[in-house]
Formats: structure tokens, C-alpha cells, sequence
């Protein structure tokens, strides 16, 4: 698994940072996270293939998050894209991406399925779940989280020791089934274990809330906005986002393992003041730049 931060600005982008995108490498499956203006050009400079691109989770409709989007999808098209990019927002973006092409004319190449987002649990697949919850926004706006399902491990070394070669009588194991080996019965459990799957949240654009905390809850890593430092607490207020301690502290509230930050305002010349914030109540923390890729 490979995450990709596209883009690390809030509403203005500056001279090295780009509006927000992130991009979770899994397997066959390519989720970007939001669509911000000049995306596709950060996934070229990225080295990712527009092919790779399954699913786009739009958290809302504010422009700094979506205006990149026609492009995107044009490129995709121009790129001789093959799959369905399916695409999950909240409710009403049908009507949403209808309104952001009535100024231009866009050419579909490829299949697009839209799907509004009305429940916790919206996509559950054969190697991950994903979720979301409603945040606490001006508009509607979305927290998602990737879940990835529980594996079974197995331990070569009995496995080994038993006799069992590699192929497809392990591969039976990992399926969790009892096979049967030179007459005898192996359960699973005696040479495998069952392992956690990672999680990931994400978390932007909202004010401290109840929804925040569930959807980070246990994450291994959570990626949330820190548009200001807490010496700029009204400003967050008022445009309803969180600062760097607001961050934290759902990070260290929720069992997080590690915060990473983003979507940092353009005041903000370097990110030394946010990070400083968001240490007096979290310490595994790092401030995301632009094309910064993170292996878990």
C-alpha cells in the first residue's frame, strides 16, 4: 500500500504546494481522495498513470477540493482509460458535476458511474472496506476511511516443517479451509494467524466533532487538515476547519497511530508553527509536502 500526497494547500495554492488530492496505491485498485485544480498534472510529475486511477472520493463540493476534475477526466480519456472510474460524493453530485461542465465543452471518452454516499459503511469489497461519515463543514462534506480486510499470515517455517510446499495447498490455508495433507487434517490455525488489516482515515474539511473521532478511531494513519496554527482558532471557527492541536488531538483521542497533516493555509510560508501546535498533544507526526509518499 502506497500513499501519494498530490497536493497539501487549502483554498489557494502557492508556488510548492497544490490544491488537496491524495492518491492510495492498493493492489489493482487506485483511490484518489479529492480532485483539486492542476491534479492531473501533480499525477504526472508523480509518475502515476492515469490508468491506475479506480475510484475518486470526493469529501465536498468547495472548489479547492473538485475544480480539477474536468481535466482529470479528460486526461483519463486522452489516455485511452479502459476501466469505470466510479465516483462517490456526497448527495447531489450528479447535479454538481452537470453544473461544472455547463461552462465548457467536455467530451466523455470513458464510463463514469456516480454513487451518493448515504451510509457508514458504502463500498465493502474483497480485500477492503471503505466508510464515511457526514463532517461538520459549511456544505455537506465527507470523512472517509480505506479498511483493509483481515489476511491470515502464514508461517512458512511450520508450514515447512510439516512438509507443506508452496502452492496451492497454502493457498487453501490462506482461504482459511482445513486441508487434508499425506492423510492428515491441517487446520488453519495450526501454521497461520489471523493479522489486522492497516486503516486509513481522511479526514478534511471540518471543526472538531463526534463524527471526526469515529472515523479516525484505530487508524494507523490519519491524514486531517490543519489549515491554521491555534493562535488562529476564530479564523478556524468561523470558516469551520481545524488547526494543528484540533488535529491532534482527535489523533490522539481516537488511538491514532500516526497524524499526518495537511491542507495548510497560504499564510504559511513553511510549516514549522503547525507542526510546533500540534506536538504539545501528539508526537508521531509529520507535515505533508507535496509528492510525499508514505509505504505502509
Amino acid at each position: 500500500m502506497q500513499i501519494t500526497i498530490l497536493g497539501t494547500s487549502a483554498m489557494l495554492p502557492t508556488k510548492e504546494r497544490n490544491p488537496s488530492a491524495i492518491f492510495l496505491s492498493y493492489k489493482s485498485e487506485g483511490i484518489l481522495f479529492d480532485c483539486g485544480e492542476g491534479t492531473q498534472r501533480q499525477m504526472k510529475i508523480a509518475g502515476i498513470p492515469f490508468s491506475k486511477i479506480t475510484k475518486l472520493l470526493i469529501t465536498h463540493w468547495h472548489g479547492d477540493h473538485v475544480l480539477g476534475i474536468p481535466g482529470l477526466i479528460q486526461s483519463m480519456g486522452g489516455s485511452d482509460y479502459q476501466g469505470t472510474l466510479e465516483i462517490y460524493a456526497p448527495k447531489g453530485c450528479k447535479k454538481h458535476f452537470e453544473h461544472m461542465l455547463q461552462g465548457i465543452v467536455f467530451d466523455f471518452r470513458i464510463a463514469v458511474k456516480f454513487t451518493e454516499v448515504t451510509k457508514k459503511a458504502f463500498f465493502k469489497g474483497k480485500d477492503f472496506n471503505l466508510e464515511a461519515l457526514p463532517l461538520d463543514h459549511k456544505i455537506p462534506c465527507l470523512g472517509y476511511s480505506f479498511i483493509e480486510n483481515e489476511k491470515r499470515k502464514i508461517d512458512m517455517i511450520k508450514a515447512k516443517r510439516i512438509g507443506i510446499p508452496e502452492g496451492p495447498l497454502i493457498g487453501e490455508i490462506q482461504e482459511g479451509k482445513v486441508i487434508n495433507f499425506k492423510d492428515k487434517k491441517i487446520n488453519p490455525d495450526e501454521i497461520s494467524s489471523i493479522v489486522k488489516g492497516k486503516k486509513i482515515t481522511f479526514i478534511t474539511d471540518t471543526t472538531v466533532c463526534k463524527n471526526a473521532y469515529e472515523l479516525a478511531k484505530d487508524s494507523d494513519l490519519l491524514i486531517c487538515e490543519s489549515s491554521y496554527a491555534s493562535n488562529l482558532k476564530a479564523k478556524a471557527l468561523e470558516y469551520k476547519h481545524l488547526t494543528a492541536h484540533d488535529a491532534a488531538l482527535i489523533a490522539s483521542k481516537s488511538n491514532t497511530k500516526k497524524l499526518v497533516l495537511t491542507h495548510f493555509s497560504a499564510r504559511y510560508k513553511n510549516t514549522l508553527e503547525i507542526e510546533e501546535d500540534a506536538r504539545t498533544l501528539f508526537d508521531n507526526i509529520i507535515c505533508a509536502k507535496d509528492f510525499t509518499r508514505l509505504n505502509l
